[in-house]
């Protein structure tokens, strides 16, 4: 089995919150590696229909015979379990008693916030990252390759094909949630619009464009953005406010949460991404998904932003960090060129009293070039994000 780093975070906290919550997508490790760290505790998943009706129909009942040391999985299915466990927690004050895993991130968080709020440590669990995959010997060796396999345990563990796997993923996971989150009519319509949005990754997101091709609702489409965000297909990357005089581009970005189903959802295999259109963008999903396991995996939070002026200025990703602000750029090109670090150095320029860091992450060799950290994407641990 593949070492998460995320393990030793979870196993210092469970000694000072009652219950440690665990989320992320679905098929990102959660069950297995809840149960690889408390192996002393009963597991009961809730996606069963007896135990979820016995939790449903008898909360009390439910929580006597599974009291303590126990692992509830995707919890988000019996929500009334919430408050009891509040009560018991509260009178037992027994740390690392309960461990609660779900796939819907804004249903475990709006949970957690009515009930266990001061009493729950949460984490959140993506798919597997470059460091933990080159820690097994699993990385492969170019950029193209990676990101077409994506990073779900199951395409390492099971040598999976990774078309095979993201196609049953699509209609197992993603369709089934998205019909218990929101009436869907037209599934043909939604896979579509999932189909743009990996068109669009990178882009600035227009909610009314969107619409138009589709032919359904601004609204529709910012209601299965939400969808699509609480079951951890993607995320949206808000634009950086440092001055709200300048004309700056205040839409957020969109981004998918492993750049494997982003391939798949465009059509392209290893052989074809080299030359694919958006062989940039998914380069730069790739490292900011990666920076994201950084944060996430020592139990820090993911605060990230792109930068944009409409004069031209643009930086890929902001991350502010102990009083700093790290800024990066991404380029796919083996080859360095100068004017990759046009940007970063007229956003330095800018502000020569600000205290702040600059990375260019490329698919070239690392070399120092002045005050910005030039890298390869492979070895992303040497950025200082810690």
């Amino acid at each position: 089995m593949i070492e998460r780093k995320i393990a030793g975070a979870i196993q210092k906290l469970a000694k000072k919150y009652p219950v440690v919550a665990l989320t992320g997508p679905r098929q990102s490790g959660k069950s297995t590696l809840v149960k690889t760290i408390f192996t002393d505790y009963q597991y009961v998943n809730l996606e069963n229909p007896s135990l979820r009706d016995f939790a449903e129909s008898d909360p009390q009942g439910f929580l006597q015979k599974y009291h303590s040391k126990v692992i509830f999985d995707e919890i988000q299915n019996v929500p009334l379990l919430f408050s009891y466990i509040q009560t018991i927690v509260d009178e037992r004050k027994k740390m690392g008693d309960f461990v609660l895993t779900g796939s819907s991130q804004f249903k475990l968080r709006e949970a957690i916030a009515q009930s266990l709020a001061g009493r729950v440590c949460l984490f959140n669990l993506l798919p597997l990252s470059i460091e933990e995959l080159k820690n097994s010997n699993l990385l492969a060796d170019d950029f193209f390759k990676v990101s077409t396999q994506g990073f779900y345990p199951a395409i390492f563990d099971r040598k999976i094909n990774a078309s095979d796997y993201y196609s049953d993923y699509m209609q197992t996971y993603v369709e089934r949630d998205v019909r218990s989150l929101i009436n869907l009519k037209d599934l043909k319509v939604f896979q579509a619009f999932l189909k743009m949005c990996a068109a669009r990754v990178g882009m600035v997101v227009n909610f009314t464009s969107i619409g138009n091709d589709l032919g359904v609702s601004r609204e529709t489409i910012k209601t299965w953005l939400n969808v699509l965000e609480a079951s951890y297909l993607l995320f949206q990357l808000p634009p950086y406010y440092e001055n709200l005089n300048k004309r700056l581009v205040k839409s957020p970005k969109l981004y998918f949460y492993d750049v494997g189903l982003l391939c798949y959802l465009l059509g392209v295999e290893r052989d074809h991404l080299q030359s694919h259109p958006s062989r940039g963008a998914v380069f730069e999903n790739l490292i900011i998904n990666e920076l994201q396991k950084m944060k996430l995996n020592h139990h820090q939070v993911a605060d990230f932003y792109f930068y944009a002026e409409h004069s031209g200025i643009e930086i890929d990703l902001i991350i502010p960090h102990k009083g700093k602000l790290l800024t990066f750029e991404m380029k796919s090109s083996a080859t360095f060129h100068s004017h990759f670090l046009k940007n970063i150095t007229q956003w330095k320029k800018n502000r020569s009293t600000q205290h702040h860091s600059a990375y260019l992450i490329y698919n070239g060799e690392e070399q120092s070039r002045g005050e910005v950290k030039v890298l390869p994407w492979s070895s992303l641990n040497q950025v200082k994000l810690l």
